[in-house]
């Protein structure tokens, strides 16, 4: 029993050794993003977790997609990036998706407000303008609780809160108009109110999961509160950080950033349940992209302690990189879902990979990138 104790210590010792000699190069986070990237625009319409056709180019699940890809697109020494999502959104004249008030088929508009920042070319955002407009002046009336009538016409699930709020969020900084900002914090604390349980400083992903256990623990879904965590910082990208509305943000970001630090499983993932990392030992790239991707950033707007979360990331950015392919296909990628599941080395998906891109992003920032 005493050799067993003795060994196990040795293998955790060697383990952490490992991690910490895995320096982490501006270089190296650029030369895997551009791998990553690239790999995803030739598999762009590929299926690899199941599905039997490809997403739709306006689909939510490509939305995520090119939220992390324009952020390469900004980092590479060649324009070819933004020129794929330019074309996409060319091609779809610039229309969001095909349901007026799902948060889903709102998330591309992030791309095309951010390819208006580039090119100033005002057709780009006038559709999502339109659309936010008249949703504003005809909001739902619908209620959070599930499945009640036309209830996903507002942010009742957790994802929701990637997907439509940061672009009110763009759309209020680029024209300065404050009623975007105004009608998204009123439906955001909605949600909030909502959804999130104070105790746990973790989002359900929807009111179907209360009160739910999972071998006895809540349940918390992986990448639904990593939708979330990226969120905030893609929101508050967008604001003063003196506002009262940045603040707002700031606290659930905190509270959460603390929870995930402390949740975090040795070898550097997120489990999918994110209280029962015993049930859930496989890792899962998405949610822990997320992570990766908020604490970075937390670190590199001087939020968030260096000492204390720097390992955090570090640990989570080598995880990731052990499940990306010789070709740059990042595995274990949970299929679309709604809660914990399974995940396998040979599944990936769009929303992945943005994820990917996007935590990239700060990582090769808080090691010296410029």
């Amino acid at each position: 029993m005493k050799r067993t104790a003795i060994f196990t210590s040795l293998l955790i010792f060697v383990f952490s050794s490992l991690t910490r000699a895995q320096d982490i190069k501006p270089t190296e986070v650029k030369k895997v993003m551009e791998k990553v990237a690239n790999w995803q625009i030739d598999n762009y319409q590929g299926l690899y977790s199941g599905h039997d056709k490809p997403h739709h180019p306006l689909d939510w699940t490509n939305g995520a997609l090119y939220v992390g890809m324009i952020k390469w697109a900004a980092m590479a020494e060649t324009d070819k990036y933004y020129e794929w999502l330019k074309d996409i959104g060319q091609k779809h004249e610039w229309q969001l998706h095909r349901r007026k008030y799902h948060a889903d088929d709102h998330t591309v508009g992030q791309l095309y407000i951010d390819l208006y920042r580039k090119y100033q070319d005002k057709e780009m955002i006038e559709p999502t303008k339109e659309q936010f407009n008249f949703i504003m002046y005809h909001p739902s009336l619908s209620s959070l609780h599930w499945k009640t009538p036309y209830h996903q016409d507002r942010w009742n699930w957790c994802d929701a809160l990637f997907m439509s709020p940061p672009v009110w969020a763009k759309l209020y900084n680029v024209t300065g108009e404050k009623k975007y900002l105004d009608f998204m914090m009123t439906e955001f604390k909605a949600t909030t109110d909502f959804l999130f349980d104070k105790k746990e400083n973790l989002y359900y992903r929807d009111e179907s999961y209360m009160g739910k256990l999972d071998n006895g623990t809540k349940i918390f879904w992986a990448r639904g509160n990593g939708w979330v965590f990226a969120g905030l910082v893609n929101v508050m990208n967008e604001l003063d950080p003196k506002s009262k509305e940045y603040k707002y943000f700031l606290n659930i970001y905190k509270k959460m950033a603390a929870k995930l630090l402390n949740i975090q499983t040795p070898e550097g993932h997120w489990a999918m349940s994110l209280l029962g990392q015993k049930y859930y030992p496989t890792p899962e790239t998405s949610g822990t992209a997320f992570y990766v991707y908020g604490l970075a950033w937390g670190l590199n707007q001087g939020i968030l302690d260096k000492t204390t979360y720097t390992p955090a990331v570090q640990k989570g950015w080598n995880t990731l990189l052990g499940h990306v392919t010789s070709e740059g296909m990042l595995g274990y990628v949970q299929p679309i879902g709604a809660a914990p599941g399974k995940a396998w080395a040979d599944k990936t998906e769009v929303y992945g990979t943005g994820a990917f891109l996007s935590a990239g992003s700060e990582v090769y920032k808080l090691y010296g990138g410029k």
